[in-house]
């Protein structure tokens, strides 16, 4: 039911530090449709509601667990989410920074934000905060160097985080996400495929049956 992804990210915002932790609350989609982002097709037609793709609920439970550990945690801010796997051009990075505004920049969080949020999962990332990307003049280049080392000096203290975030879960919880498709299903049942009704079972059945 719920799905916390942690990932390293490339810094937008010189309030950010290399080691910090950031809790992106926004997604802007830069991939180029390489993976598959969706459940549906195959004969049937669906749409969730995205606005908000990342669960409220739990990124307050990742946030609050971080500050209990006195980790450096920003709870706000929106993830660019390139395709990859080369990093940024300093043509895009100046780009994306000055014209989106974000907070981090990386290449995980799509497609699995989406299918989620299909999936009607509670969805949330701790972002561990490697680099400076190459848009600061001051700074060095982003090199996997740089990203490697900040994620092993950061990885015993996301760990900690991700158990603390275990402890304080919720035994039940009313987030929207965990009912996300309710409504999303546009074809009429007898008009999909058997095969894509069988294959879309373990997710929608109890919206069928």
């Amino acid at each position: 039911t719920h799905l916390l992804a942690v990932s390293a990210v490339g810094i937008m915002q010189e309030n950010i530090s290399p080691g910090d932790f950031v809790v992106p609350d926004q997604i802007f989609d830069r991939t180029k449709g390489i993976r598959q982002s969706t459940f549906f097709g195959q004969g049937c037609v669906g749409h969730v509601t995205f606005a908000d793709p990342f669960c409220s609920e739990l990124r307050e439970i990742v946030v609050s667990s971080a500050k209990a550990l006195n980790a450096k945690v920003h709870d706000t801010g929106a993830y660019v989410c390139m395709e990859g796997p080369q990093f940024s051009t300093r043509a895009e990075s100046l780009f994306y920074r000055d014209t989106l505004k974000p907070a981090v920049i990386g290449m995980t969080a799509v497609p699995e934000v989406k299918l989620a949020r299909e999936a009607e999962m509670s969805y949330a990332m701790l972002a561990t905060a490697t680099d400076y990307d190459c848009w600061h003049e001051s700074e060095e280049d982003v090199s996997v160097e740089a990203v490697i080392s900040v994620l092993k000096s950061n990885a015993k203290l996301a760990n900690s985080v991700i158990k603390e975030v275990s402890k304080t879960l919720p035994e039940y919880s009313s987030a929207d996400a965990l009912s996300a498709a309710k409504y999303a299903i546009m074809t009429p049942k007898e008009k999909i495929p058997h095969q894509t009704i069988k294959n879309l079972e373990l997710l929608y059945g109890k919206y069928w049956n």
